[in-house]
């Protein structure tokens, strides 16, 4: 089990950028895939990004392909969402997940742990 807290989050006008951090507990941070989702009120959780144990492979929803990128330092136990060209559609609650797994997982139910959140509000 890792536990994980989400920081970074804030309010920013369309166009802006914002970055996400997920730190994390534990020394086996390496092993987790990680993974970024969000959900906006009265919606699902829904995937953005995730990325492998190495950080060599990632993989982006549709809707953020080009604007966000994930990245981690194993190093640094922590997992890093940067956002460019936010739009209103992106706010929501953003969470980190952990997967312990070598495998890519998109839904929020093959996670293993998940942090508390943190709230992105883009305005228009």
């Amino acid at each position: 089990q890792v536990h994980l807290v989400e920081s970074g989050g804030g309010l920013v006008q369309a166009g802006g950028s914002l970055r996400l951090s997920c730190a994390a507990s534990g020394r086996t941070f390496s092993t987790y895939v990680m993974g970024w989702f969000r959900q906006a009120p009265g919606k699902e959780r829904d995937f953005v990004a995730c990325i492998s144990r190495s950080g060599t492979v990632t993989r982006y929803a549709d809707s953020v392909k080009g604007r966000f990128t994930i990245s981690r330092d194993n190093a640094k136990n922590t997992v890093y969402l940067q956002m460019n060209s936010l739009k209103p559609e992106d706010t929501a609650v953003y969470y980190c997940a952990a997967r312990s797994s070598v495998v890519f997982a998109i839904t929020p139910n093959e996670y293993d742990d998940w942090g508390q959140g943190t709230q992105v509000t883009v305005s228009s």
